[in-house]
């Protein structure tokens, strides 16, 4: 089985009925319970959105002329390969000169530590904190569902967000506006990516790997259209 095939394996909001069939599938050749992500790679320090605007879920320049979507689920071994390889990358070339702004949409399929993850991301963001909190996670990744989001790393990685506030009605409806878009756009794995002019139709962009190179001939195209 091929890294993208296994890759792909990570499905998400499909009808109900697929759901636990799903699930499982995700679960098979990502990795061994128990066991840690393999060669895991260092993510970036914070210091890789420093003087970088942030905006709840959006990274970069408000007005950047192109949006770049991505669709994870924190506890998804994939999601933290791009974030530790292709992103940094694509905020160096893109995002710092002010032509690219990113959008965080996370799913929860994987289980409840995806859910309680993610809800702790989110409420970051009314701090402009999520995309610090979401890397965090991602370096501290732990087998899905091992009881590796713990409350005492939740307060490691988002000091300034109270426990209660993750179940807030705002969380939730932001939790359920991320499914609502990743079931627009058929989404159909994670990581996955639209991309498209600001504020206009945003294309779903399927990727033949985890490297920026697979996602710059989607937003060069974007910016010169």
């Amino acid at each position: 089985m091929t890294t993208r095939t296994r890759w792909r394996l990570a499905v998400v909001l499909l009808p109900a009925s697929l759901a636990v069939a799903l699930v499982a599938a995700s679960l098979v050749g990502a990795r061994e319970p128990g066991k840690a992500r393999a060669d895991p790679a260092p993510i970036p320090a914070p210091s890789l959105f420093r003087n970088i605007p942030q905006r709840g879920a959006v990274l970069g320049n408000p007005a950047a002329p192109v949006t770049l979507v991505e669709y994870a689920d924190l506890q998804c071994p994939y999601c933290a390969t791009w974030a530790a390889g292709a992103l940094p990358v694509l905020v160096d070339e893109y995002v710092r000169s002010g032509k690219l702004r990113i959008v965080f949409r996370g799913m929860a399929f994987l289980g409840v530590e995806s859910d309680t993850a993610l809800r702790t991301a989110v409420a970051a963001g009314r701090q402009n904190m999520l995309w610090n909190v979401v890397h965090a996670l991602y370096e501290r990744q732990g087998a899905e569902n091992s009881g590796w989001v713990t409350e005492s790393l939740l307060a490691e990685v988002a000091p300034g967000v109270d426990v209660n506030e993750r179940y807030e009605d705002w969380v939730s409806q932001e939790v359920q506006r991320s499914a609502a878009a990743a079931r627009a756009a058929r989404v159909s794995g994670t990581p996955a990516f639209q991309v498209g002019r600001t504020g206009g139709r945003l294309r779903l962009v399927e990727v033949q790997s985890l490297e920026a190179a697979a996602l710059r001939p989607a937003i060069d195209a974007a910016l010169a259209g």
